[in-house]
C-alpha cells in the first residue's frame, strides 16, 4: 500500500518540488494551501507523514499541530526560523523542524525516519495492545453471583481514577487478581504492575525491598539498587498482606504515600516517584488498630476505599463456572481434552465449604485431572483437603446453637441480642485459652491475638474468676 503524504503550504513552488520529490519514490500526495483544509486532512485521512508551513490562511501550521491529535508525524517549515517557534514546535509534539530554504537531501533524511518511527511506533502500540489483551485476559475474575458483581461495580468506579484501595477478604479469594483488574482497567495501566508480599519479606530487608539502597550501605551492597517503588513509578504498587508489615517501616510508608517522596537506606537525596498504591489483607485492620500492631494514620490512607472480596462459601453459584474455567485451563496446558465432571463429583465439590477459597478450588481440581483416568471425573476421584463428612467448622457449629434461640426470639421485642449472646461466646474461649496455657497471661493473650491489657479488662468484664477455674 502506498505511503500517503500531506504537504499544506501557501507557496506553491515548496509543495510543488515536494510533490515531484515524493511522487517520483511511489508515494501518494495530498496538497493544500491552507491551515484549515489540512487540518480536515490530518483528522479524517490520518496520512502517514505531514509537512506544515507555519504561516499559512485560516489557520497556521503550530494552530493545526496543536488542535489535532494525530498520530500522523509532523514536520514544521518555516522561512523564519526562530527559537521561539522550534521550541514550541517541537513542544506541542512535531517530529521535527525545518527552516527555509532546505536541500531535497536533507527532507528524504528526515522523510525516511519520520516514517521509520511512525511503522516502530505502531508496531509498538499494537504489541502493547497485545499484551495487555493477554493480560486482561489472564486477570479475568470468574463470577456471576450478586456478591461479585457489587465488587465489580466498585471496580468500575474507583478504577480510572489514582484512589488508593484496600483489598480485604480470606487466603485464596483471588486479592492479587483483583489488584490486577483494577490496574489494567486504570489510567495506568501502560505502566508496570509491582507485587510486594509484607509476609513474605524479612523485617530487617522490607526497607530496602520498597525503598531501595545506595552502594555500601550495609554488607553486600555493591552497588545502587531501586526497590519496589521506583520500578512502580507511573504504575501501580500491591502491598500484599500489608497487615503483616512491622509497625516500624508503616510510618515510612505513611510519608510516601502522603508527599510521593522517599529516601533509599543510605542516601541523602530524596527520590520522587508517582505510584498508585493497592493494598490487600486477610486481617481485619480495625482490629490491628486497636490492638496496637498497625498505624491508624496508615489505615485510614489505605482505606480510601475498601473492597471486600467474598469467600468461595459466600458465592456458591460461582463453584460450577470455576470448575468449568478450571478444567478448560488445564487441558489446555497439558495439552489434553476437557475432563468432564459428573453429577455426583459436581455436587462433593459444591457441598465442600472450601475454607482456602478459590486456590484451593483450583488445586483440587489440579490434582483430581491429574490423578483420574477416565475422561469423566467420579467422586472418588476428589480428594478434599478436609473430608466433607467433617466439614462443621467453628462457624457451623455456632450457627446449629444459635438458630434455635434466634428463632425463639421475637423481632418485637427488645432482645439486644448482641450484647446477651457475645459474653457466653468469648468467656468459654479465654477460659479454654488460659487453661491451655496454664493461665500464663501473657501466653494467653499472645494465642488470643490480643494486647495482654485488652485480656486483663476482658476477665474483669465476663467476671472470670481464675482462682475457680484453676486445678
Amino acid at each position: 500500500m502506498d505511503k500517503h503524504i500531506l504537504i499544506a503550504d501557501d507557496d506553491e513552488s515548496v509543495v510543488w518540488v515536494l510533490s515531484k520529490l515524493f511522487e517520483e519514490k511511489g508515494f501518494t500526495t495530498t496538497t493544500t494551501d491552507n491551515g484549515k483544509d489540512a487540518s480536515l486532512i490530518l483528522k479524517n485521512d490520518s496520512p502517514d507523514l505531514a509537512f506544515l508551513d507555519i504561516n499559512m490562511p485560516k489557520l497556521d501550521g503550530l494552530s493545526v499541530l496543536k488542535s489535532v491529535k494525530t498520530d500522523t508525524p509532523v514536520i514544521i517549515m518555516t522561512a523564519e526560523g526562530t527559537m521561539t517557534n522550534t521550541i514550541e514546535a517541537m513542544k506541542n509534539g512535531a517530529f521535527d523542524y525545518l527552516n527555509k530554504p532546505f536541500e531535497l537531501d536533507e527532507v528524504e533524511i528526515i522523510a525516511e525516519r519520520a516514517l521509520i518511527a511512525n511503522k516502530l511506533s505502531g508496531e509498538v502500540t499494537k504489541l502493547k495492545e497485545q499484551i495487555k489483551q493477554g493480560m486482561a485476559k489472564e486477570a479475568e475474575f470468574i463470577g456471576k453471583s450478586k456478591v461479585m458483581t457489587k465488587v465489580y461495580k466498585t471496580i468500575g468506579k474507583v478504577a480510572p481514577s489514582d484512589a488508593t484501595v484496600l483489598v480485604c477478604g480470606e487466603s485464596g479469594t483471588g486479592k492479587e487478581l483483583i489488584s490486577r483488574i483494577i490496574h489494567l482497567n486504570s489510567s495506568r495501566s501502560t505502566g508496570a504492575l509491582i507485587t510486594v508480599n509484607s509476609a513474605a519479606v524479612p523485617k530487617d530487608l522490607m526497607e530496602s525491598e520498597l525503598f531501595g539502597s545506595e552502594k555500601g550501605a550495609f554488607t553486600g551492597a555493591s552497588e545502587r539498587r531501586k526497590g519496589k517503588f521506583e520500578l512502580a513509578d507511573g504504575g501501580t504498587l500491591f502491598l500484599d498482606e500489608i497487615g503483616d508489615m512491622d509497625i516500624s517501616l508503616q510510618s515510612k510508608l505513611l510519608r510516601v504515600i502522603q508527599e510521593g517522596e522517599f529516601y533509599r537506606v543510605g542516601g541523602t537525596e530524596s527520590v520522587k516517584v508517582s505510584v498508585r498504591i493497592i493494598a490487600a489483607t486477610n486481617k481485619d485492620l480495625a482490629v490491628e488498630v486497636r490492638e496496637g500492631r498497625f498505624r491508624e494514620d496508615l489505615y485510614f490512607r489505605l482505606n480510601v476505599v475498601e473492597l471486600h472480596i467474598p469467600p468461595l462459601r459466600e458465592r456458591r453459584s460461582d463453584i460450577v463456572p470455576l470448575i468449568n474455567h478450571f478444567l478448560s485451563k488445564f487441558a489446555l496446558e497439558n495439552r489434553t481434552d476437557v475432563k468432564r465432571m459428573s453429577k455426583g463429583a459436581l455436587k462433593v465439590l459444591s457441598d465442600y465449604r472450601w475454607p482456602g477459597n478459590v486456590r484451593e478450588l483450583e488445586n483440587t481440581l489440579k490434582r483430581t485431572t491429574l490423578l483420574s483416568s477416565g475422561a469423566l471425573i467420579a467422586p472418588d476421584d476428589i480428594q478434599l483437603t478436609y473430608s466433607n463428612k467433617n466439614t462443621d467448622n467453628i462457624e457451623d457449629i455456632i450457627t446449629k446453637k444459635l438458630e434455635p434461640f434466634i428463632e425463639r426470639s421475637s423481632t418485637s421485642s427488645r432482645q439486644e441480642l448482641y450484647d446477651t449472646i457475645m459474653p457466653y461466646m468469648e468467656r468459654p474461649l479465654i477460659k479454654l485459652v488460659l487453661k491451655k496455657t496454664a493461665y500464663n497471661q501473657v501466653k494467653a493473650s499472645e494465642m488470643l491475638g490480643i494486647n495482654r491489657n485488652t485480656l486483663r479488662k476482658k476477665i474483669k468484664e465476663l467476671k472470670i474468676n481464675l482462682k475457680d477455674y484453676k486445678e
